[in-house]
C-alpha cells in the first residue's frame, strides 16, 4: 500500500521508499526524513497531501506519495 491510499488521521510505518531509482527522489524523501521504519500521519488530503514526519509537517504530491510504503 503506499502513502496515496492511507487514511486522514491514521499513523502508518514507512515500510519502503520506492523512488524506481530516481536517486534525486529518494534523497530528497531522505532528507525529509522520511525512511523505512519511520512514523508518517496524513494530516490533510485534498489535491496534495500534508503529512507530518517526526515533529515537522510536509506538503508532497501524489508522485512522491506514490513512492512512500506503508
Amino acid at each position: 500500500m503506499t502513502l496515496n491510499d492511507a487514511v486522514f488521521g491514521n499513523e502508518y510505518t514507512v515500510v519502503d521508499v520506492d523512488t524506481q531509482g530516481d536517486e534525486e527522489m529518494k534523497s530528497f524523501l531522505f532528507s525529509l526524513g522520511c525512511y523505512s521504519g519511520e512514523h508518517i500521519t496524513v494530516v490533510d488530503k485534498k489535491r496534495n497531501l500534508v503529512v507530518a514526519i517526526k515533529d515537522a509537517r510536509y506538503n508532497i504530491d501524489p508522485e512522491l506519495a506514490n513512492a512512500i510504503k506503508i
